[in-house]
């Protein structure tokens, strides 16, 4: 049992150190990483020995800063092109892009969490929204994030925010989610007209909708499909006439969804309970 609790552990210190090297393409030093993670020197250097030797993680020989190589990207996108999920959806991102003339994108559910796996861009002159792919979705303050969480049971979506806390990114424009109660409103809001927004609050001068992708079988939200641009074309007004569209998307995605076989283990071993649809 103490091996067992102890390589236990050392899958979750691994685990975070790809985390934060995720968010530092440039690297970090091992004194950066122990201090971030508070961790002992040692350990974090044991730890990134094997990260190197399986050819996840790579040391700069001037520099010395450890940072991620592309390998588990590699293996993401390997598992991605073998379930045909995004083969099989992008050509529905493609025609919704080209109709709203805006950025569509989908997001995964991921255990607790969206993952961004497609985009399209529909606008190709002028200004344009196109954030990184690899940015994490902050569920309370983007339309997609919204979206998902209204279909959860309440207690579950609170749960879910208060993990992470009602804050958001330097980057980030001011969120109309702050606590519990503007939580829940906004929940209640996004349920009553079936669609998430985000009005300049995961980027200031940006506006989003996102809808869910509900699966027929199982009625529990299996990703989410958004459209993004700037506040200048996508305004309240326009978002309303987006939205159905939006929803249209979603149910053909859903309908064309790969193997059930194939959603389960993408969702992960135990996929969340509670959605409400």
């Amino acid at each position: 049992m103490e091996v067992l609790v102890a390589t236990n552990d050392m899958l979750e210190r691994v685990l975070d150190i790809l985390t934060l090297l995720a968010d530092h393409p440039q690297g970090l030093p091992i004194s950066d990483i122990s201090r971030q993670l508070e961790l002992p020197k040692s350990a974090v250097h044991r730890l990134l020995s094997v990260l190197v030797s399986k050819g996840l993680a790579g040391q700069d020989e001037y520099s010395q800063r450890y940072r991620m190589t592309v390998k588990l990207a590699a293996i993401g996108f390997r598992f991605l092109a073998a379930s045909g999920i995004t083969e099989i959806c992008q050509p529905s991102l493609d025609r919704l892009a080209i109709r709203t003339g805006e950025l569509a994108r989908l997001a995964l559910v991921e255990h607790d969490s969206l993952i961004w796996i497609a985009k399209a861009q529909g606008s190709f002159s002028g200004l344009r929204y196109d954030p990184d792919m690899g940015q994490p979705v902050v569920l309370h303050a983007t339309s997609t994030g919204k979206a998902w969480l209204a279909t959860l049971d309440e207690a579950q979506a609170v749960a879910l925010v208060k993990a992470r806390g009602f804050v958001v990114p330097s980057r980030f424009g001011r969120p109309v989610v702050h606590d519990e109660a503007s939580l829940l409103a906004e929940l209640k809001l996004t349920r009553e007209r079936g669609y998430g927004t985000s009005i300049e609050e995961s980027e200031p001068g940006t506006c989003a909708v996102g809808c869910v992708i509900i699966d027929p079988q199982s009625r529990r939200a299996i990703g989410t499909v958004s459209v993004a641009g700037p506040v200048a074309r996508l305004s309240s007004a326009r978002i309303a006439e987006v939205a159905p569209d939006l929803k249209a998307t979603a149910a053909e995605i859903a309908d064309l969804w790969p193997s059930r076989k194939v959603m389960e283990a993408t969702m992960g071993l135990n996929p969340l309970k509670g959605s409400n649809g």
